[in-house]
């Protein structure tokens, strides 16, 4: 179990201000930061999702088809994956630095807007890496970046500790600033000197960049494992008194669960606002084609691409069924943790390949030979994105006391109903591409079918859940006495009171 959550007082602190407080920091120049943490948390998750285009949009045509072009863009999955996972692991840590840092001024709110600027440089050299993944020109730019990126948060802590009223009134009344500022410093650092590294060996040696950048995502876990073992070897070390729980690479760290919300509603709306995108740009019949081949019929033309519809459909109400189980998830979860961060955003980076889902199977009519290949890669990242969702869940059960709202935890009222609402897509999707290995004719049925029968079965769902509990307690107020009734409301439910 890890300690006492030692941030959320803090944040207190930060969100619920008296007025006049704040208008005295008004009048001081100094601001909260809710309003630029909200644009950061935007613009982050905008930049983190956009990176799929250059896989969704590659062109190829069914002669094409073949194993160097499934290498390539295997190739570009990868590569989309990695760098999602940095640009999350930048976002977490701009999390964490406005955990330390409550107010800002106008000279923070420039630095993080060159931080930001800096970030939305990060697509056009991820581009340059799918496009041209053997030059190292690409690799480069994108180690710069990460390195201008911490240069300009380690400016933050540094311009923040120089004026102490500006962060957060835990570490301002502290007489151990200067060890904090050290501490802080260190971390952000860590990922810029890596890419430094990576960069210098972009040079000669590329494939060791690309593993010294994913080393950037593991960095907590790398860190968690070397302190495991120096406590093996050394022995349990007390921690200093000036220990600064939410600053570290703990697993158990507390992330700010509301911008962790935040976040994630941006990556689920900006894949939903792709969907729209790429159904609006391609499937808009040309005015000459309406009248020559169609003889003016709109309609008739419209037709022709109806198993884009189908698909567009299909894919919305995915994303918008994931984001719904997110939804769940996230109001009985009390705390998010370092770990739970991760698997969220593991989570967030199949949800942004969905756009994929959706070009592979929009394209059945002009590829039907690949069919098969495209329903399975479509359930593999449907079903990895609900599996990260699950075990999300499963994590936080193992700390239950301070992550889950009691009616969450085993033997709560809401508890099984949610593992059956996680549970339903991973199923789904694992029970169709499993479907397609043995009835491959009917893949495309078996996948459409997949996708209108989820949202019918949330609905069957919560219908059969309402129905076993009036069910229930029928039964209860026909065979037992009312003290024993109320004695028996503790028992685990699905999730509602009688």
């Amino acid at each position: 179990m890890s300690g006492p959550q030692t941030p959320e007082p803090a944040l207190g602190i930060q969100g619920d201000a008296p007025t006049g407080a704040r208008d005295e920091d008004a009048a001081d120049g100094i601001q909260h930061s809710h309003r630029m943490l909200s644009f950061s948390d935007a613009l982050l998750s905008i930049i983190a999702t956009v990176m799929i285009l250059p896989v969704t949009h590659t062109e190829i045509s069914p002669e094409q088809f073949d194993k160097s072009i499934q290498k390539l863009l295997a190739t570009r999955i990868a590569v989309y994956l990695m760098t999602f996972l940095i640009v999350t692991v930048a976002w977490a840590a701009h999390t964490r630095l406005f955990q330390v840092v409550g107010k800002i001024d106008d000279t923070l709110a420039l630095l993080n807007l060159a931080c930001m600027m800096t970030i939305t440089f990060l697509p056009f050299t991820f581009s340059l890496m799918v496009t041209f993944p053997e030059v190292p020109l690409g690799i480069l730019l994108f180690c710069m970046c990460v390195i201008t990126i911490g240069a300009v948060q380690a400016l933050i802590v540094v311009y923040a500790f120089h004026f102490p009223h500006l962060l957060n009134p835990q570490i301002e009344s502290s007489t151990h600033r200067a060890l904090y500022r050290q501490h802080i410093l260190g971390i952000v650092l860590r990922g810029p000197a890596l890419c430094f590294v990576a960069a210098g060996f972009s040079l000669f040696f590329y494939p060791l960049s690309y593993l010294l950048m994913a080393t950037v995502i593991f960095l907590p876990y790398v860190s968690k494992v070397s302190s495991w073992c120096k406590g093996r070897l050394v022995g349990p070390q007390e921690p200093p008194a000036h220990s600064m729980e939410f600053f570290t690479f703990d697993l158990h760290e507390p992330l700010s669960k509301e911008r962790v919300e935040a976040f994630s509603d941006g990556v689920y709306a900006i894949v939903a606002t792709l969907l729209i995108l790429d159904i609006c740009e391609d499937n808009v019949p040309d005015p000459r084609d309406v009248k020559e081949k169609f003889h003016g019929s709109l309609v008739a033309a419209l037709s022709v691409y109806g198993p884009h519809f189908l698909a567009y459909f299909g894919s919305f109400a995915t994303v918008g069924l994931l984001w719904f189980a997110h939804h769940s998830l996230f109001l009985h979860i009390r705390k998010a943790t370092q770990s739970m961060g991760l698997l969220n955003t593991l989570s967030l980076a199949f949800v942004g390949g969905l756009p994929l889902a959706y070009q592979q199977t929009s394209a059945f009519a002009r590829q039907p030979h690949d069919e098969l290949e495209s329903v399975r890669v479509s359930c593999a990242i449907i079903f990895l994105a609900s599996i990260f969702q699950f075990a999300i869940w499963t994590t936080a059960l193992l700390h239950e006391g301070e992550t889950l709202q009691p009616s969450a935890r085993f033997g709560g009222r809401e508890h099984a109903f949610m593992f059956a609402k996680l549970a339903l897509y991973p199923c789904a999707s694992l029970l169709a591409f499993a479907s397609t290995c043995f009835l491959s004719r009917f893949s495309t049925a078996i996948f459409h079918l997949m996708q209108i029968a989820v949202p019918f079965a949330f609905l069957l769902l919560r219908l059969l859940v309402r129905l076993g509990l009036a069910l229930l307690c029928a039964m209860r107020g026909l065979a037992q006495p009312a003290t024993q009734a109320e004695e028996d409301a503790h028992a685990p439910l699905l999730p509602a009171a009688c």
